[in-house]
Parts: C-alpha cells; sequence; structure tokens
C-alpha cells in the first residue's frame, strides 16, 4: 500500500509524523501553539486553525488517522488532481474547526458558562477525503474495526455519520464528533461540484 501512495498524501503524512515527534520529545510546548481553541478563548491564534490538523494526542490517534489517508486519500487525488486535492483536503479541516465552534457556542449558550476546549488531530480533513470517496465510489466495499465483513461505502459513511452526531450530543469520550461531520459535509459539497465538471477538473 504504501508504495502506491501519491506525493502530496505522502507529504501530509510525512508533516504530521515530524510534527507529533516533535512535540512529544523536544518540545511539548507546541501542544499550547498549534492545539486550536474555541476563536474567544485568549488562547486563541489565527494560525491555529490550520495547525491543528498537524497535532494528536498519541500514538494511536496519529496511527489510525494516517493508516486512513494512505487508503483513501491517493484514489481521490488521482482523480481531483494535486491543487483540487489540497484544497479539499484543507478546506475540510476548516469545515471541522468550524462547526466544532459552533457547537461548543451553542453548549455555552445553553450552559450559560464558558468552555475552553482544545481541538487537534486530522480527522475532521480526513473525514472530508473519505466522504469526498464515498460520493465517487459509493459501492466501494470498506471494512472497519469491529466489524468483520465488508460494507458499502454509501451505506457505511451514513451510519458513521448518524453516529457521531449521536455521540457529539452526548459529549462521549471527550471527541470532537462534530468535526468530523463538518470535514465530511465539506468533502462531501466540494466532490459533488467538482464531480459535474469531471474532465475539466484541473
Amino acid at each position: 500500500m504504501f508504495q502506491n501512495i501519491t506525493p502530496i498524501t505522502k507529504n501530509i503524512i510525512i508533516l504530521n509524523v515530524i510534527v507529533f515527534i516533535l512535540s512529544n520529545t523536544f518540545l511539548p510546548q507546541m501542544y499550547y501553539f498549534l492545539v486550536a481553541y474555541f476563536p474567544l478563548a485568549p488562547e486563541f491564534k489565527s494560525w491555529q486553525i490550520v495547525t491543528h490538523m498537524f497535532m494528536h494526542g498519541g500514538i494511536m490517534h496519529i496511527a489510525f488517522n494516517m493508516l486512513t489517508l494512505a487508503s483513501f486519500g491517493p484514489l481521490l487525488e488521482r482523480f481531483l488532481g494535486e491543487k483540487k486535492y489540497i484544497l479539499l483536503y484543507f478546506l475540510s479541516g476548516l469545515g471541522a474547526y468550524a462547526l466544532n465552534s459552533l457547537w461548543i457556542y451553542y453548549e455555552m449558550i445553553a450552559e450559560e458558562q464558558f468552555i475552553n476546549v482544545a481541538m487537534l488531530g486530522a480527522s475532521g480533513a480526513i473525514f472530508g477525503v473519505v466522504a469526498a470517496f464515498t460520493a465517487l465510489y459509493p459501492n466501494a466495499e470498506m471494512m472497519i474495526m469491529f466489524i468483520p465483513f465488508p460494507i458499502k461505502a454509501k451505506i457505511l459513511l451514513p451510519i458513521v455519520i448518524v453516529g457521531s452526531i449521536y455521540l457529539g450530543i452526548n459529549n462521549v469520550g471527550g471527541v470532537a464528533h462534530f468535526a468530523h461531520i463538518g470535514g465530511a459535509l465539506v468533502g462531501y459539497i466540494l466532490i459533488k461540484i467538482w464531480g459535474r465538471n469531471r474532465y475539466r477538473i484541473n
């Protein structure tokens, strides 16, 4: 699988691994500056809306994200071309941050208190990649942990999205579930728009 990874996907993975090693060994203070805080939090910096996509909370976190990207990214990169693929990846990450921030804002209004929770990880951007892949190849069969048989992408992704909504509403696991939804929405919308002009995409 890894010998067939396309250039942009490969470079994104390499950059994530480098940042992970630096932030977990030599420069742990990177977490404070590069994870994404809520826009009204005193710790918030404008660059965090991008840098949070390269920060991860542990080895399993980055391993799962990078394996998922390596599985779905190359096909999408070949279809879109490098420029559109980069745009989809980062816009999905921004969409993830935006929807997660809106959910935090809603919670603050409902609970009448300020909530300051940091967001990190490439999951939102990668959900955009997976959603775009699903739109292109809805009948592709996919395997997922804990399910011992393949499921078509057009069935699996809605299940994951509904599950994310439920988990997000109930604040399960300390995970930014609405970030996943935001990333998936952006990736799906973009591929639908670009897919109408498939042969003029580049």
